[in-house]
């Protein structure tokens, strides 16, 4: 009986640390002499700085593609994308029976009527009706799932691009200004951008098509087995495409699916039909993003000491050192019930209508699974990963990790790196499926934090509850 009710005085003194940032009058009030416990508390300094996030684990359904400058910091951020593409599970009626395709050439060969690819997108930043360039060219070879791939992934340095394969320009704004306003209003559309493959097209082995469409129509006839899998049709039929920025500014969009899409005529029961296959660029195949930042202005925020940040994408994390010794001396035989570190978040001093979003996810891992965390798809166990999701929003303007109890013993239990006590909080997106499954926040973010070896503001500090029996 005696042991259930120090679980629950303990319980209790948790909960109230939980609900309010003042511990001085906690103590052993909340316990009953008979229970012979004794509660105390205490505060220490939290150090932190920003550190720079060359690049993250990119593994995305989402492409970003645009270019955009940060009003706050005055940094440019730009997005490029690969992607390959998905076949349709029943391959052997992707396209209808050879001889009832009507579209065709004086001497009876099969032809598309055109082809195009076109990428969607549910969200943007910036000017919708800014000028904006890209450049799509085709993949001599797939991009493989056989390593990891970063931020910084470039398939034009990496060799990927065929040198004689589609390599066109072409000049866009994210609202399609061709597509009336009707038409853009109505339910079911999906905002785009729009890139006709209907050049001549000369494949790997020489054979020139009037159009990549009928390439691919051909392809199909000749050996349907090649459109069997998603593996052997980026193997031999389309290794994909990468889209890269090549002008403009003030716009970016998040590509959430891609297709490529083949239009042609057939003949129907009673008539003479429209036909369209579509291949899509979604989660069952590989895709990439290359983030590139201004990399002196990443450098100028970084060596500000007066504050930290956090800037997304592959941009800037903070490192925080946690002061272990000092929470444990003294305390040997002590038991931390909870340890709760409240960061202030430093408001955005420049008024724009462009201003980039705060984060809403903050993820604490120990400094060394900066990678491994993510490569691994570790999941938050609060244990050694704790998340912060949504603590800014309201009149604290804060982000609080309410119990790292369990990292600091961690971290005391394990010494050997140089980087023990260092913890690296990260803007992450939580998936929808669970709230442990988290991932890089790719879209564009930016705030300051209270920190830094100069910060001019309360220092950041760590509410420790230790309890021991008398």
């Amino acid at each position: 009986m005696k042991f259930k009710y120090l679980l629950s005085a303990v319980f209790t003194v948790a909960m109230v640390s939980a609900c309010d940032d003042t511990t001085n009058d906690i103590g052993t009030s909340l316990t009953h002499d008979m229970d012979n416990l004794d509660v105390t508390t205490d505060t220490f300094q939290v150090s932190s700085r920003s550190i720079i996030a060359d690049s993250v684990y990119a593994r995305t359904t989402v492409g970003y593609l645009g270019k955009i400058r940060d009003p706050e910091t005055g940094g440019y951020i730009t997005g490029s994308f690969m992607t390959q593409f998905h076949v349709l599970d029943d391959y052997e009626n992707t396209f209808p029976k050879a001889d009832s395709i009507t579209s065709r050439t004086d001497d009876g060969s099969i032809v598309a009527d055109s082809c195009e690819l076109r990428l969607f997108y549910t969200s943007f930043y910036g000017d919708s009706l800014a000028p904006m360039k890209l450049r799509v060219e085709e993949l001599a070879t797939p991009v493989l799932e056989n390593r990891l791939y970063y931020s910084n992934f470039n398939p034009t340095t990496s060799g990927y691009l065929r040198e004689d394969g589609i390599n066109k320009e072409i000049a866009y704004s994210l609202i399609d200004m061709s597509v009336s306003e009707s038409s853009r209003s109505a339910d079911g559309y999906t905002n785009n951008i729009r890139i006709p493959l209907n050049d001549s097209y000369t494949a790997k082995d020489g054979t020139v098509y009037s159009n990549y469409g009928t390439y691919l129509m051909q392809s199909y006839y000749k050996n349907p087995e090649v459109f069997g899998n998603s593996l052997r049709f980026a193997k031999e039929v389309v290794p994909g495409f990468n889209f890269e920025y090549t002008g403009g500014l003030g716009a970016m969009a998040n590509i959430v699916n891609s297709k490529l899409i083949v239009y042609f005529h057939y003949q129907g029961t009673d008539s003479i039909e429209s036909g369209i296959v579509e291949f899509g660029g979604t989660e069952e195949v590989l895709q990439t993003t290359a983030i590139e930042n201004d990399r002196q202005t990443i450098l100028d925020l970084a060596a500000d000491n007066t504050c930290t940040y956090l800037k997304t994408p592959a941009g800037i994390f903070t490192e925080m050192t946690i002061p272990v010794d000092n929470i444990l001396s003294g305390h040997d035989n002590d038991t931390i019930n909870t340890a709760k570190i409240v960061i202030p978040r430093i408001n955005n001093t420049v008024e724009s209508d462009y201003s980039l979003g705060t984060p809403a996810n903050l993820l604490m891992i120990p400094k060394d699974s900066l990678y491994s965390f993510f490569e691994n798809s570790r999941t938050v166990d609060n244990r050694t990963s704790y998340l912060a999701t949504n603590t800014y929003l309201g009149s604290n303007n804060t982000y609080q990790f309410a119990n790292i109890s369990n990292l600091i013993a961690a971290m005391n239990g394990n010494r050997s790196s140089e980087n023990w006590n260092k913890v690296v909080l990260i803007p992450v997106t939580v998936s929808t499926i669970s709230t442990s499954i988290v991932s890089h926040t790719l879209s564009l973010t930016s705030t300051k934090l209270v920190g830094g070896s100069a910060n001019p503001h309360d220092p950041i500090k760590i509410s420790v509850i230790y309890s021991k029996f008398k």
